[in-house]
């Protein structure tokens, strides 16, 4: 059974940095995209970054230049440096993985993990 857990999440003041970590388990992920979403309160889940299998990288124009998407292939981790914080970036981060080209796009995941809170105070 597929499984992604994340952590690292917390409370941080603006400006400041946090990294965020998505383990996988229950499969091979060798050829599986792993991507970041993020759901602010009261709005809707929105892209943050992806890396594909062959190490394609992309990123929403809201964070690129702040945030860094990696990915440990041996590990079945995928991990988002997040610096330079701003308060709007408060939202509850997932991690997602399945066989796809379509990393923005939140159904072209099958597999997600339950989230951890990320809270910028300003």
């Amino acid at each position: 059974q597929v499984q992604l857990v994340e952590s690292g999440g917390g409370l941080v003041q603006a400006g400041g940095s946090l990294r965020l970590s998505c383990s996988a388990s229950g499969r091979s992920f060798k050829n599986f995209a792993m991507g970041w979403f993020r759901q602010p309160p009261g709005k809707e889940r929105e892209f943050v970054a992806a890396r594909g299998w062959n190490s394609d990288t992309i990123y929403s124009d809201s964070v690129k230049g702040r945030f860094t998407i990696s990915r440990d292939i041996a590990k079945n981790t995928v991990y988002l440096q997040m610096n330079g914080l701003k308060p709007g970036n408060t939202a509850v981060y997932y991690c997602a993985t399945d066989r796809t080209y379509n990393y923005k796009y939140a159904a072209s995941y099958g597999y997600w993990g339950p989230g951890t809170q990320v809270t910028v105070s300003s």
